[in-house]
């Protein structure tokens, strides 16, 4: 099998070392395939722009010499069958470990003040039957580009129950966790204190009360042109393709003028950024609330709120864009789950690479047809 660096703390795990102890489901000398070996295949022919069990099958017969350079495969490639199962069975508990312990490798601590967002997204086409479809809560670190670690919502629940497990999961420890809208509650705010971590919360409807008291008490100081509210003040601006854009901020101490704000832990702020668009001539103006354990400092809110929207457009785009994930149907037990986990493994190791600048689409293709491109990807060494 592929050799590397057995690491710990700080030192980068290989493919192979990130699955090895998973828990193996199957019968014992019943099994053909080393579980491992099939997690690594799975790993480069996803890579290479494969998107199901058929395409891993198949494109792995195609590159079974190449293959053989890194992994025995004793019994040859697998059927596309015996490696649904395989996802369909393992634990995604298990799966998910060893996740986190290959990006603890490449990412072993996050900088005081680091942005984690965290945020659901729903993979409309595992949807079944009188079943919800596979909706996954992902943990992104916005400056290092990566998913730390995501979360599947148990069926019939949502991301209320599965925020607090991923939460307990991470290491976050003076870095600044936000949240859209879904997790505003305060049993949510506490377990990211708990976590001696700081929290950036959005405020909508799912709590009116606190969201009307915010925004009489901006409208009021808004009236009086600010002069007698104490507070701080960032501004920004955008052109790009015939928009322009206008970002304000502003970010309070005044917690007393809140609703309830004895339930939010360490509450030390509250702010508003409203966003001006003038597209063609027609603008447009958004307003948003928040609540957060940060100073008041509207530059910190601006940058933290900034971020958050980072795993829109790095992490639920380019999974649905460049990795189909949208339209993934594993649909049996735990395979949706456990394929939605190296999907955003496969998209990390794209963020890692900086030998090229085009896409993450564009770089599958490339990593299809050129080994030594493939082998830099995926950080393999021979055996």
């Amino acid at each position: 099998m592929e050799t590397g660096n057995r690491g710990t703390g700080s030192e980068k795990l290989s493919l192979v070392e990130a699955f090895s102890g998973l828990p193996d489901p199957r019968v014992a000398g019943r099994s053909k395939h080393d579980l491992v070996e099939i997690l690594v295949i799975t790993v480069c022919a996803l890579v290479c722009g494969i998107d199901d069990f058929v395409g891993v099958e198949d494109w792995s017969k195609e590159r079974l010499d190449w293959l053989r350079r890194f992994l025995k495969l004793e019994n040859g490639i697998p059927s596309h069958d015996t490696i649904g199962r395989l996802f369909g069975l393992l634990d995604k508990k298990a799966l998910e470990a060893g996740f986190r312990r290959w990006v603890g490798g490449v990412l072993p601590a996050l900088a005081e003040g680091t942005v984690v967002a965290i945020d659901g997204k729903a993979s409309r086409r595992s949807r079944q039957a009188g079943k919800q479809a596979l909706h996954m809560v992902s943990a992104f670190a916005a400056e290092a580009g990566l998913v730390l670690g995501q979360e599947a919502c148990a069926e019939k629940s949502n991301e209320l129950t599965a925020i607090p497990v991923l939460l307990e999961a991470l290491m976050l420890k003076g870095v600044i966790v936000t949240i859209d809208a879904m997790g505003t509650h305060a049993n949510i705010a506490q377990s990211i204190r708990d976590k001696e971590a700081d929290y950036v919360l959005s405020v909508k409807d799912n709590q009116p009360t606190l969201a009307e008291s915010i925004t009489t008490f901006f409208e009021i100081g808004q009236s009086e042109g600010w002069k007698a509210t104490r507070h701080t003040y960032v501004e920004s601006v955008e052109k790009d393709h015939g928009r322009l854009e206008v970002r304000r901020c502003w970010a309070f101490d005044q917690l007393a003028c809140l609703a309830n704000p004895q339930q939010w832990p360490d509450l030390m702020m509250f702010g508003v950024i409203e966003a001006e668009r003038t597209i063609n001539g027609k603008t447009s103006c958004e307003r948003r609330l928040y609540i957060g354990s940060i100073a008041a400092d509207a530059a910190t809110l601006a940058n933290a709120v900034r971020s958050h929207w980072g795993i829109e457009n790095r992490v639920h785009w380019c999974l649905d864009v460049a990795l189909n994930d949208d339209q993934m149907r594993a649909r049996v037990k735990n395979a949706g789950a456990n394929l939605a986990i190296i999907r955003r493994l496969v998209l990390n190791l794209f963020r890692l690479d900086s030998s090229r600048k085009t896409g993450i689409h564009t770089r599958r293709i490339i990593a299809a047809s050129s080994d030594s491109y493939r082998e830099t990807i995926l950080g393999l060494q021979g055996i």
